[in-house]
This record gives structure tokens, C-alpha cells and sequence, in this order.
């Protein structure tokens, strides 16, 4: 079965966090369309490297033909947090129960949805006075149907997760192997 992921990219956007996932999403044949939430296809990210993405995000979205949802962190996540687009996606991908995956500070964006009220999560360390229930010692944590991971050095382990979650370990672990990544433990 494939899966179709929508995969958010934004201004100020870690691009380990991106970037790292969305190439271990694409090894495994997962079919990803980028969505830059800018004016321009091309967004800057938070070291100033610029990614050009797939499409733009110029109207709601219909998540019909979508599995998951990927938001990679980084401090462009503030100016997100009061983008209703965003808000009225994630509201969307939680409500039909699909998949929703964030890291570094882009789970404060499902907090602001109230997805993590009584959930287990991870999140970068800067977002703790508002998350203050993150899971230092997890790199990455799954809960019912989300994801999250504490920040570029586990973007990988991120990634990773999200394709065993997705297609079964079997990939993910042929993935880290090809990658001579050997830090992988589903």
C-alpha cells in the first residue's frame, strides 16, 4: 500500500528537520508532496539554506488522499502557531484519526489544538514552559496516532519512526542499514 504524506515546510524552519525525514520518507517510496506555507515556493530556513518545495499552501488542502502529516520545527513554528491554515489542517488530520507527526518546537502547534492533553510526548527543551509534560529521555514518542521527537539530532531517528510506523520495521531497518546509520532501535 502506498501512503501519501503532507509535509509542511515554513521560513525559519530547522532543516535537519526536514530534510532528514523527508529523504529517509522518500527512500522507502513513500510519496511526499512539500508544502511551503510562504508567499514563495522556496522557503529560508532557520540557517538561512534555502528549500524549495513541492507546492504552495495557497488553499485548505483536502486531506482525503493524505495518511499523514509531518511538521518540522525550528523558531519559524511561532509565526505557525497563529496561521489558521495550519491550525484548520492539523484540526483536519485529527479528526479523520490520521497520522500527525511533529518535532522540535512544531509540537507546540498540536498542543495549541489540544492533541496532547493526556498524551506522552517530546518536544525541544526551549518549548518546556509551555509543554511541560515533554519526555527528556525519548528521542522520539509515539501516542495514539502522533508522533513527536525533541529536535535536529534526532531528526534521523524521527524519520525513521515514521517510515517503520508507516510501511513496518522491515523498511525502516533496511533504511538505516543502506544509510550506515547504526544508532536505529525501532
Amino acid at each position: 500500500m502506498t501512503h501519501n504524506i503532507c509535509f509542511l515546510f515554513h521560513d525559519g524552519m530547522e532543516e535537519l528537520e526536514a530534510i532528514a525525514p523527508l529523504d529517509l520518507l522518500r527512500r522507502a517510496n513513500l510519496k511526499v508532496t512539500t508544502y511551503s506555507l510562504g508567499s514563495q515556493i522556496t522557503v529560508t530556513s532557520r540557517n538561512g539554506v534555502l528549500i524549495q518545495a513541492d507546492e504552495l499552501f495557497e488553499k485548505p488542502l483536502p486531506i482525503d488522499g493524505f495518511d499523514a502529516l509531518i511538521i518540522p520545527g525550528g523558531p519559524g513554528v511561532k509565526n505557525l502557531r497563529n496561521d489558521d491554515r495550519v491550525s484548520a489542517l492539523i484540526r483536519s488530520f485529527a479528526n479523520a484519526g490520521k497520522w500527525i507527526a511533529a518535532i522540535c518546537a512544531a509540537p507546540l502547534l498540536l498542543h495549541d489544538q489540544g492533541l496532547l492533553e493526556g498524551k506522552r510526548y517530546t518536544a525541544h527543551a526551549s518549548t518546556a514552559d509551555t509543554l511541560s509534560r515533554i519526555d527528556p529521555a525519548a528521542s522520539v514518542v509515539i501516542d495514539g496516532n502522533i508522533i513527536t521527537s525533541r529536535g535536529a539530532g534526532t531528526a534521523i531517528d524521527f524519520g525513521l519512526t515514521i517510515v517503520a510506523t508507516l510501511t513496518g520495521s522491515e523498511t525502516a531497518d533496511s533504511i538505516a542499514k543502506a544509510a550506515e546509520y547504526p544508532y536505529w532501535t525501532p
